[in-house]
C-alpha cells in the first residue's frame, strides 16, 4: 500500500485531482467528509461538540449548524483548539479504519486540506501538492463559490504559504492550467504513484 498526502491552498482545485485520481484508481479518504461524518446527528462527536459550546450550534433540525460554530471558533485560537481536540482524533480514527479496508496494493490518497499547517507530511509515504496562483484562487473562491474578495483573502491568508506547502511536496501538481493539461499532469503523477506503490510490494 502507498500512502499520499494530498493537499493544496483553497481555490487551488484539489477537489478536482482528487476525483481525477479516483478515476485512474486511487482510494480516496477525505478528511473533509469524514470532519463531518463524525459530527453527523446521533454521533458522540456531536455530542461532545454541544457539551463544548452549547445547544447554540445546533441548527433547528439537530444537526450542526456550521456557519454558526464557525464563526464562534475561528475568531478565537483558544475555543479552535478545543474542536480539534474532539474532531481530529474522531477524523484520525475513522481514516485508519477505511485504509485498512483498501487493498494490500491500493494507492491511498488522504485528502487532508491542513497537511501542511499540522505537519502531517511524516505520516504518508509521499505528498502531492495541488498548486496555483494566488490570483487563480481568489478567481476561483469569487467566482465559483459566491465568496466575497475580503472573505476569499482572509481565508487564504488563514492556511500556509505556497512556499510551505511547495516545501514538504514530493510530486507537484500545477493547477493554473486548461483542464486538458491538468488531466496529462495528473495520469503523470498516477503512473509514478503507481510505479512507487509497486516497488514497494516487491
Amino acid at each position: 500500500m502507498l500512502k499520499v498526502g494530498l493537499t493544496g491552498g483553497i481555490g487551488a482545485g484539489k477537489s478536482e485531482v482528487s476525483r481525477l485520481l479516483v478515476e485512474h484508481g486511487a482510494v480516496l479518504i477525505d478528511a473533509d467528509r469524514i470532519a463531518r461524518e463524525v459530527v453527523a446527528p446521533g454521533t458522540p462527536g456531536l455530542a461532545a461538540v454541544v457539551e463544548a459550546f452549547g445547544q447554540d450550534v445546533l441548527a433547528e433540525d439537530g444537526s450542526l449548524d456550521r456557519p454558526r460554530l464557525g464563526s464562534i471558533v475561528f475568531a478565537d485560537p483558544e475555543k479552535l483548539a478545543v474542536l480539534n481536540s474532539i474532531v481530529h482524533p474522531l477524523v484520525g480514527a475513522r481514516s485508519r479504519e477505511l485504509e485498512q479496508a483498501a487493498a494490500e496494493d491500493a494507492v491511498v490518497v488522504h485528502d487532508v486540506p491542513l497537511l501542511t499547517e499540522n505537519g502531517l507530511a511524516p505520516l504518508y509515504d509521499l505528498v502531492v501538492v495541488v498548486d496555483a496562483s494566488p490570483e487563480t484562487q481568489l478567481d476561483r473562491l469569487v467566482r465559483l463559490r459566491g465568496m466575497t474578495e475580503e472573505d476569499a483573502r482572509a481565508r487564504m491568508a488563514a492556511q500556509a504559504s505556497r512556499e510551505k506547502r511547495r516545501e514538504i511536496a514530493d510530486l507537484v501538481i500545477d493547477n493554473d492550467v486548461p483542464l486538458d493539461r491538468l488531466q496529462r499532469r495528473v495520469r503523470e503523477v498516477w503512473d509514478e504513484l503507481e510505479r512507487r506503490a509497486g516497488a514497494a510490494q516487491e
